[in-house]
């Protein structure tokens, strides 16, 4: 499996519409962040020589990540919630179902599956009326594990404040796996067994002080130390936290994701 951090940032996104701080105003690159998004690739077993690729969320700024990442192919699509950082960017997903020539599946709870549908109305469910122009897609309804190429897609419920969102985790028939967890204030105790013996874990970091509906910086280091992944990237993180300077700051095994960043497993 190969995944690429589309984006790494929270709702807000880095830099902050009107803020000049340190973190905003950096030239380092990894300090740009977009909203939080990842593609997963792998070979289909069907045929080794064709690539399947996954999306997880469609942010605002998916157009953009798509160019920037080279993503020509997307097979399915993996909602983690409703939210608008994670869902305001569906209507770029036009052009895959244009390119590919079939529908798109778009795997969500039906609660995200009713938010999407009521914003975005006007997509298309039957590929015969060949109007490639709008998003032509399969509502796919996503509470259990489903089989793809090969690959075992599980969704794990996940506490974000008063709110619930979805973690993706995905287990490859060689034992690799890897889990997207970008949303979240804890682990339900029924979800943190499918967050074992993972290969990767990518999860919230928001920032060092404390949030009603996000991990810090803290919780989700305590968090990792207890689920023990082999590697450890976190995610969603506000203009309060410099790459470089929190990097120095966290354990071994444990970094910040960043845009554009690509992990082989």
């Amino acid at each position: 499996m190969h995944i690429t951090v589309l984006g790494s940032g929270t709702s807000h996104g880095v830099p902050m519409i009107g803020c000049h701080c340190p973190v905003c105003t950096s030239s380092d690159p990894r300090n740009r962040r977009t909203r939080t998004s990842a593609a997963i690739r792998w070979a289909d077993p069907v045929d080794p020589a064709a690539e399947r690729t996954i999306l997880i969320d469609a942010g605002p700024e998916l157009r953009l990540q798509a160019v920037a990442a080279g993503l020509d192919r997307v097979d399915a699509v993996f909602l983690t919630h409703g939210h608008a950082d994670h869902i305001m960017g569906f209507d770029d997903l036009r052009r895959f179902p244009e390119l590919q020539g079939t529908p798109l599946p778009i795997y969500a709870s039906p609660h995200t599956l009713a938010r999407v549908m009521a914003a975005f109305d006007y997509c298309l469910t039957d590929a015969t009326q060949g109007m490639y122009g709008i998003p032509i897609v399969r509502w796919e309804t996503f509470l259990a594990p489903v089989e793809l190429w090969g690959h075992r897609v599980t969704p794990v419920l996940l506490a974000h404040g008063v709110f619930c969102a979805y973690g993706i985790r995905v287990d490859a028939p060689d034992g690799r796996s890897v889990a997207w967890c970008p949303d979240c204030s804890a682990i339900l105790p029924e979800s943190r067994r499918k967050l074992e013996g993972l290969d990767a874990l990518f999860i919230d970091g928001l920032r060092h002080r404390p949030h009603p509906t996000h991990f810090t910086v803290a919780e989700a280091v305590e968090v990792i130390q207890h689920l023990r992944p082999k590697q450890a990237w976190l995610i969603h993180m506000t203009h309060d936290l410099d790459h470089e300077a929190t990097e120095r700051g966290l354990p071994d095994g444990i970094r910040l994701a960043y845009d554009g960043m690509s992990v082989d497993l």
